[in-house]
């Protein structure tokens, strides 16, 4: 690297790719090692955090010791490419490490990963992840040494493949040869995923709890499912549908309308997604609880590394199934779509009905989505906030589009999803309005997607 070059990597300062470290230690080997198990990086000896050049000084053996410490504390072994440059007299050195191809790499029996601009230490579920990820497979797909093929419902089996077969699928194969075929028996064993998909009694690791709350604390009825797992959606959809409510509406044909609480399609695509993104390894339950006004369905197993709820609302995500397995049997049988598309549908399935969009949230242990009930709320009158003026003569706005142009009045860097929870409204009926609103020429938006904010255009002449 040219002298340069390194004078700008420094100005830009540590991030994601670059550590500052005024010594050679054992912060340097965690460095690389949160690098190799990332995108790669570079560590800078000789440089502290806020960007000084201090120099270092060494003998002929440092760089040789230094890369021997790395290679023995590392595993897999690192071999990082190292550098000596000056910079206004002063010596620092360049280490740089591309992301390694197999992971987890650890420091000492530790796994670190680089996190914006520091080193986080891994806990066991992100250290497997990062695995499986690596050889592009999944929990599911191993051999469960547990169990045996005496612990699975051939009937099952039988069951699954008659539902191909009225999918027009051509399957002749016996129910053994059905599975080594998908994967899902290898050297005469169940991988886990036939075990959770085809087991003939019961397993804890399956464990549903199900519960109608009268409060957040008084339970007027519950259930416990430890069934196999396609089993299971049809049961929690038959407690749910135990315990909410439905009306009949007549529009003048033969057949009545039967109109649930909330649309059956996407409550049943929650419970699949349940299924399909569960942490078979956790602890933790799956537990769904019924209220009068809402459901609650929490589930083991964090978002994706990068995936949010915001990103989830935005459909701003690709599909990354934790059981790969499962997902591929619900998708053969007709039960999903296609991957990625749940959360969508689901989405847009409530607001067809006019309720709530769910809400997302990682909490400890796993995931929650809470769906309610209650219809949305009809825009209220204009707030005192309301602009004075419409932002544009001769343009008339109605009285949803003022409340937005309020709140964007007072946050000009505000979002859309922040606009839906401050009016109470689905970020798609916001986002709607914001199109109305650029139409008219009354709002634009300045600068990059993320980091822009929002203008409101002012006729010339026009009072402000």
């Amino acid at each position: 690297m040219r002298e340069k070059e390194l004078e700008k990597l420094i100005k830009s300062g540590e991030s994601e790719t670059v550590e500052f470290k005024e010594s050679f230690s054992e912060g340097v080997i965690i460095s690389l090692v949160a690098f190799a198990n990332k995108s790669g990086g570079s560590v800078l000896i000789g440089v502290d955090d806020k960007g000084i050049v201090s120099g270092i000084n060494t003998d002929k053996e440092s760089t040789q010791r230094w890369l021997n410490e790395i290679k023995t504390k590392t595993s897999p072994s690192l071999f990082p490419d190292i550098e000596e440059i000056q910079i206004n007299e002063k010596k620092i050195f360049y280490f740089k490490i591309d992301e390694f191809p197999i992971k987890p790499v650890s420091y000492q029996g530790r796994y670190y990963k680089r996190v914006k601009n520091s080193n986080h230490q891994m806990n066991l579920g992100e250290i497997s992840d990062m695995y499986l990820k690596t050889f592009n497979s999944s929990w599911d797909y191993y051999v469960d040494e547990e169990h045996t093929l005496d612990d699975i419902s051939f009937e099952k089996i039988e069951k699954i493949m008659t539902a191909l077969k009225e999918r027009s699928m051509d399957i002749k194969e016996t129910p053994i040869e059905f599975l080594k075929k998908l994967d899902l028996i290898k050297d005469g064993k169940p991988t886990k995923g036939c075990y959770l998909l085809f087991l003939k009694d019961f397993s804890i690791l399956t464990t549903i709890e199900l519960g109608r709350f009268q409060t957040e604390t008084v339970i007027k009825d519950s259930h416990r499912l430890q069934g196999d797992v396609l089993s299971e959606v049809e049961g929690v959809m038959d407690f749910i549908k135990k315990h909410i409510n439905k009306r009949i509406e007549f529009d003048g044909s033969i057949q009545n309308i039967e109109i649930w609480d909330y649309p059956l399609d996407a409550i049943r695509e929650l419970v699949l997604n349940m299924v399909i993104h569960r942490d078979y390894t956790s602890s933790y339950d799956s537990v769904v609880k019924v209220f009068d006004n809402r459901i609650d369905f929490f589930n083991p197993g964090g978002f994706p590394e990068g995936l949010t709820a915001e990103k989830l609302l935005n459909n701003d995500y690709s599909s990354m199934p934790r059981n790969k397995k499962i997902a591929d049997i619900v998708k053969r049988i007709g039960w999903i779509e296609k991957y990625g598309a749940g959360i969508r549908r689901v989405n847009e399935a409530f607001e067809k009905a006019g309720l709530q969009i769910p809400e997302y949230k990682s909490i400890p242990g796993g995931v929650l989505v809470r769906v309610f009930a209650k219809k949305a709320e009809t825009p209220k009158e204009t707030p005192k906030e309301t602009p004075k003026k419409t932002p544009k003569e001769n343009i008339t706005t109605s009285n949803l589009e003022n409340r937005i142009l309020a709140a964007i009045i007072n946050d000009k860097f505000i979002t859309a999803l922040k606009i839906s929870e401050k009016l109470n409204i689905s970020v798609y009926t916001v986002r709607e309005y914001i199109e109305k609103l650029k139409k008219k020429n009354i709002l634009r938006h300045v600068g990059p997607t993320k980091s822009g904010y929002w203008e409101i255009i002012v006729k010339k002449g026009s009072d402000k």
